[in-house]
């Protein structure tokens, strides 16, 4: 039985069948975002973009192509909508759809053909080279018994070969060094090559949205979502230039992140939040008592504040591990948390340890609590504490803590800075710097004024709001020198500042005026946060039952209003590297102590007094005199100030005692046992101090003294 086709029916199949594509997925278009703005957590990123999107009657599904393989799902968020609801929000990777190479990549591609072409030319001239060397050679070699040669014939043949395979060789010689010095660029290349190529990751993030729009509409479309593998790591350089000058703080950010896209002339917001730690509220519950094996974990220490941040630009760490009077603790165990890579403490409490991965630290030592502490700094100085159940006898302990000293002065405001040190300058304002309508008018002579480090000519007065200057700093005479005849009416040197400072309930946010770009390959990009100008008092300090040196200091107060924290700060004093801190505002109180080095032209002893004729025993107990001497001499051809500093032990049992305790001019602590001298030394001059104390304690008992 038959069967007939009718062709207009099957024409219209045809159709049909192609345009069923067109009809399914009318509404569905892939698009484009640019990255608008970036909050850096410290641990974390928060990556907002802008997308504009045209939408049809009814449901359209709309895909974002080009984002971050990182992002955490359920953080994406979707503003701008107007009318129109959301059904459903998808994310996907997608690892067909590679990103294209960056153009670098390819110019270095392209010279390394052009590097490799020029090689070949200089290895096809070494070969000819080396063909005529072996024609010569050969010839040499022909027999003479046909031909008689005269000596001037030989000698004229010998000298022939002779400057000809001298030429040769030497131009191979040349040859070689052309090729040799074209390898290292080639090397060069393939290594910038293979850099770029570990970063960004080809895969790619995609979100799709479902949106029902009531009629056809055009949407800016706002999106954020958390990204991983992003951060930013406070850093630190202060700066003095002589003892009694203010210390210029600069306050910055070393910004990563290897998300697989890059930030390009993005707006930067650097926020002290770090969303990745439990927010739940801790709950306390009661307490049963009741017997357990000696063997079991009696002491369990309360959790710590949050405040360190992992740093992944540390490879390598070192420190000093402490007891809780400030000792030295040789034999430490420090280990990278999860693995068993580690070191131990020398005898003077120090170490170093190379850091292959990993982000924490596991500090343990008999008797001790043990720590954990993030990798946020190259300098991990640890303090540890003392675990009291830990062990079955404490006799006598000393506890150690810095002692800070008030220093006077406060922030100036811009008009109390001009007004007192340059002539013809009128200020005109209200009473406050920031947020205020100070105005700054000079007279005739005008001097030149330097904002950020540049030159203003025709600088007057409106140009800058009070609330944008961070610091006004006024030259005259010498100081003017190296502005030349520009600065003959003295030189103001102003100081904007760089970022925008919000306090937030929970965290601080600091909103940079000037756009970054920050590359996804996981190197640093420092931004600067503000500068500060601190008024400080220098000092020497030593404390030689710790440590015989003598370190300069310099302290400063009002330190809480910068939003400072824990990072790691190069210190420059007199216009020369002394070296690397950690400045630590957790650990600080009321004003933050700062070393800027040792000075080796200050010495100090400590030597304990010998008394052999007094009795050891009296009774059931023994008896310890102790009588300490510490000198100090001053081979400076200045006066300084000097804070000296040492200790009387305190008892924790009943039965130790300590008595006869005898401080002299030293101011003494009791609670705390600690001896404070505080000195002005003229040039070479030397000043001796004592203490002395007696302990009692059982005989047959020992302690450490």
């Amino acid at each position: 039985m038959g069967c007939n086709s009718n062709p207009t029916v099957m024409k219209n199949l045809v159709i049909l069948f192609f345009a069923l594509p067109l009809i399914l997925f009318a509404n569905e278009r892939k698009i484009p975002s640019k990255i608008k703005e970036v909050t850096v957590y410290l641990s974390g990123a928060q990556i907002t973009r802008t997308a504009q999107c045209q939408l049809l009657e009814g449901s359209n599904e709309v895909i974002f192509t080009g984002l971050s393989h990182k992002i955490d799902e359920s953080s994406i968020q979707v503003s701008g909508l107007s009318a129109v609801s959301i059904l459903s929000i998808a994310y996907d990777i997608n690892y067909l759809d590679q990103k294209e190479s960056k153009p670098e990549v390819k110019a270095w591609e392209d010279e390394i053909l052009k590097l490799e072409y020029e090689i070949a030319l200089l290895k096809n001239k070494i070969l000819g080279l080396q063909e005529e060397e072996k024609i010569i050679n050969t010839n040499r070699l022909v027999s003479t018994d046909n031909q008689a040669l005269s000596l001037e014939k030989v000698k004229q043949i010998s000298q022939y070969y002779r400057e000809r395979i001298t030429g040769i060789k030497n131009e191979i010689f040349k040859t070689q060094l052309e090729i040799n010095e074209l390898n290292l660029g080639k090397s060069a290349l393939h290594k910038q090559i293979a850099e770029a190529n570990q970063a960004p990751e080809k895969e790619q993030g995609e979100v799709t949205i479902k949106f029902d729009a009531p009629i056809a509409t055009n949407l800016d479309i706002t999106l954020t979502y958390m990204v991983q593998d992003a951060g930013w790591v406070p850093n630190y350089d202060i700066k003095s230039t002589s003892l009694n000058a203010p210390l210029n703080l600069a306050y910055k950010a070393n910004v990563y992140q290897n998300t697989g896209q890059d930030w390009e002339d993005v707006k930067v917001v650097l926020s002290t939040g770090n969303p990745k730690y439990n927010i739940a509220k801790p709950n306390l519950e009661t307490q049963y008592l009741n017997f357990v094996s000696s063997y079991q974990k009696r002491y369990s220490p309360s959790a710590k504040k949050k405040g360190y941040a992992f740093n992944p630009n540390v490879k390598k760490v070192a420190g000093t591990v402490t007891d809780a009077s400030g000792l030295p603790l040789p034999g430490v165990n420090i280990v990278i948390k999860g693995t068993t890579t580690g070191t131990v403490t020398d005898f003077d409490g120090n170490y170093t340890l190379e850091i292959p991965y990993g982000q924490e630290l596991v500090f343990s030592y008999i008797g001790q609590v043990t720590q954990e502490l993030p990798l946020y700094s190259s300098i991990m100085n640890v303090r540890m504490e003392e675990d009291a159940m830990a062990l079955d006898e404490v006799v006598v302990t000393a506890y150690g803590s810095s002692s800070r000293e008030k220093i006077a002065g406060g922030v100036m405001s811009p008009e109390q800075v001009i007004q007192g040190r340059t002539a013809g300058v009128q200020i005109r304002g209200t009473s406050g710097f920031t947020g205020s309508s100070s105005r700054i008018r000079y007279q005739e002579p005008t001097p030149l004024y330097i904002v950020d480090g540049v030159p203003v000519d025709g600088f007057s007065e409106g140009d800058l709001d009070a609330s944008e200057i961070q610091n006004i700093e006024i030259l005259k005479g010498s100081h003017t020198a190296i502005y030349g005849s520009r600065g003959s009416n003295g030189v103001v040197l102003i100081t904007t500042k760089k970022s925008n400072v919000k306090e937030g309930a929970t965290k601080t946010e600091f909103v940079i005026k000037k756009p970054y770009s920050v590359v996804s390959d996981g190197d640093i990009t420092a931004i600067e946060i503000n500068t500060f100008k601190l008024p400080a008092h220098y000092e020497y300090f030593a404390a030689p039952l710790v440590n015989e040196n003598v370190f300069l200091t310099a302290s400063f107060k009002d330190w809480e209003k910068h939003q400072l924290l824990p990072g790691e700060a190069n210190i420059y004093f007199e216009g020369t590297y002394a070296g690397k801190t950690v400045l630590d505002p957790y650990t600080t109180k009321k004003e933050m102590v700062l070393s800027l080095g040792i000075d080796a032209n200050i010495t100090v002893t400590r030597q304990q007094e010998r008394n052999f004729k007094r009795k050891s025993f009296t009774g059931s107990n023994r008896i310890l005199d102790r009588t300490y001497i510490l000198e100090v001499k001053n081979n400076k051809n200045v006066a300084i100030d000097f804070k000296l500093m040492d200790r009387i032990p305190k008892s924790q049992n009943k039965e130790i005692k300590v008595e006869d305790v005898v401080t002299n001019s030293a101011d003494y602590d009791q609670k705390k046992g600690l001896l404070t001298w505080k000195m002005r030394l003229d040039s070479k001059e030397t000043q001796k101090e004592t203490f002395s104390f007696q302990v009692k304690y059982p005989r047959g008992r020992y302690i450490s003294l």
